[in-house]
């Protein structure tokens, strides 16, 4: 899997967190524990939604 946000592979990243759009509830969103700490922005691939 690869962080939303950065692209990096998360295999390795122990500190990682997995959830679904809050917008459109079926995409996943990948964030790796760098993005998640510098509070990088995502965007959803199916519905175009960014967040924090």
């Amino acid at each position: 899997m690869k962080c939303t946000s950065c692209g990096t592979s998360v295999d390795v990243d122990k500190i990682w967190v997995g959830f679904l759009c809050p917008s459109c509830e079926k995409e996943k969103i990948v964030r790796c524990s760098r993005c998640k700490k510098l509070v990088n922005r995502y965007k959803c691939p199916g519905c175009g939604f960014t967040g924090p």
